[in-house]
């Protein structure tokens, strides 16, 4: 089998490249940084340069390949979110997508089957209501690019393929993810619960989640949405909680929900709207989590 990665360099996709040669699948990334994703991925795979992400890529880039797994997508959390900030989240995902699918289209042959990022951001704010695949999604920002992203990967329907849309929750791991920007905070006796604390936080280890995508490249079966998430979400409380209790580090400095709104604007939306979300998906297929725990993902990662 051979498939295709984009956004391989990035924090999930270099254990899902990882995860595809332990299992002997050939892998061919298409990156705008080549040197980059070389250093960090190594030399088994076969790289191609994406030189003008405005056009679409080669149709030899598609050559033998079975599967496209597209993880592109600009870091929502890297900077405050003014217009042109919120612009390039969405064209970096929309845009993409739309440009691998209609490159896929011009094709004399195919590949079988495209798994497409997604996120759990979908849903909007939902409180503490249970929420699987069937729920229905938000309105807020995060949502509409959402639902704009899924809906340029579903166009590859009409050729015939497979699609998998992988709504991801919040990646937790060891060398990136979010954990990155709490840890430093956290060691130093700074953490707390944000706003109220009661929003739910739906988590995934990063290896569960490479997994995932692992599974949906070679699983036939699989199609349409999938929560990409452990089958334990928690409330921001129970993971500032956890996260000092594996430190051995206080949590006695909440941050309040105004000062948070002040200091992030729009972006504060990410941390202070949660979502209590299921993989129900994954869990009617069995799949086997390594780390379905809060607890053993903070021991293993922290």
């Amino acid at each position: 089998m051979k498939v295709l990665v984009t956004g391989a360099s990035g924090f999930v996709g270099r254990r899902l490249v990882a995860q595809l040669l332990q299992k002997k699948i050939e892998v061919v990334v298409l990156t705008r940084n080549l040197p980059k994703a070389v250093i960090i991925l190594g030399s088994e795979c076969k790289y191609v340069q994406w030189m003008d992400m405005s056009v679409q890529p080669s149709p030899d880039v598609f050559n033998g390949v079975d599967v496209v797994v597209n993880l592109m997508g600009e870091n929502i959390g890297g900077k405050k979110w003014d217009e042109a900030q919120k612009k390039k989240i969405y064209d970096s995902r929309i845009n993409t997508t739309r440009l691998l699918v209609d490159a896929i289209r011009a094709l004399p042959k195919k590949p079988r089957a495209l798994i497409n990022a997604s996120a759990v951001g979908i849903y909007g704010n939902r409180g503490d209501e249970t929420i699987d695949e069937n729920a229905t999604s938000g309105n807020d920002f995060l949502a509409g690019v959402c639902k704009d992203w899924e809906t340029e990967a579903n166009k590859a329907l009409d050729l015939k393929m497979r699609v998998v849309l992988m709504r991801t929750g919040v990646v937790l791991g060891k060398g990136g993810g979010a954990l990155t920007k709490m840890l430093p905070i956290f060691k130093l006796g700074l953490g707390g619960r944000l706003g109220t604390g009661k929003q739910y936080m739906s988590w995934i280890h990063v290896d569960d989640l490479a997994a995932m995508y692992v599974h949906a490249v070679t699983e036939e079966s699989m199609s349409g949405p999938f929560n990409a998430t452990s089958p334990y979400p928690a409330t921001n409380t129970e993971f500032t909680k956890a996260l000092g209790k594996r430190l051995k580090r206080p949590t006695l400095f909440p941050a309040p929900a105004l000062a948070i709104k002040t200091a992030l604007g729009e972006m504060s939306t990410i941390v202070l709207d949660g979502q209590k979300v299921i993989p129900a998906k994954f869990k009617d297929m069995k799949f086997q989590f390594k780390s379905a725990t809060l607890e053993k993902t903070l021991k293993e990662t922290v």
